[in-house]
């Protein structure tokens, strides 16, 4: 399983980028994937996942409303709309991917319960 991050880039505050996360290995029939940050001072924190077969979506409180995460057709990426952004979302943005057969619900606290990790995009949001 490998899983390559890309879209992130510098936008400036209220702009929008979209992550794509694509899983060779990987099918979001049976996989649940999450979006994690690592934040300095805080760690990794979840930002947002899918449960696998795209049952449901979770967002942390700080992005509801402005990221959305979907699933493409093929079922091997998932995206992360990111809109409204703001200079405290800059990070680098992580996508990580799990086996599992519960179609409601996927971790999002720290990653701890998922198994293949991509290498990250930056992100950077300037004021």
């Amino acid at each position: 399983v490998q899983l390559v991050e890309s879209g992130g880039g510098l936008v400036q505050t209220g702009g929008s980028l979209r992550l794509s996360c694509v899983g060779l290995g990987v099918n979001t029939d049976d996989h649940a994937i999450g979006w994690f940050r690592q934040v300095p001072g805080r760690g990794r924190e979840g930002v947002s996942c899918v449960a696998s077969g795209g049952g449901a979506t979770y967002y942390q409180d700080p992005v509801k409303g402005r990221f959305t995460t979907s699933i493409s057709d093929a079922k091997n990426t998932v995206y992360m709309q990111m809109n409204t952004l703001k200079p405290e979302d800059t990070t680098v943005y992580y996508c990580a991917a799990q086996i599992s057969e519960n179609h409601n619900y996927c971790e999002l606290d720290f990653g701890s319960e998922y198994s293949y990790w991509g290498q990250g995009t930056q992100v950077t949001v300037s004021s």
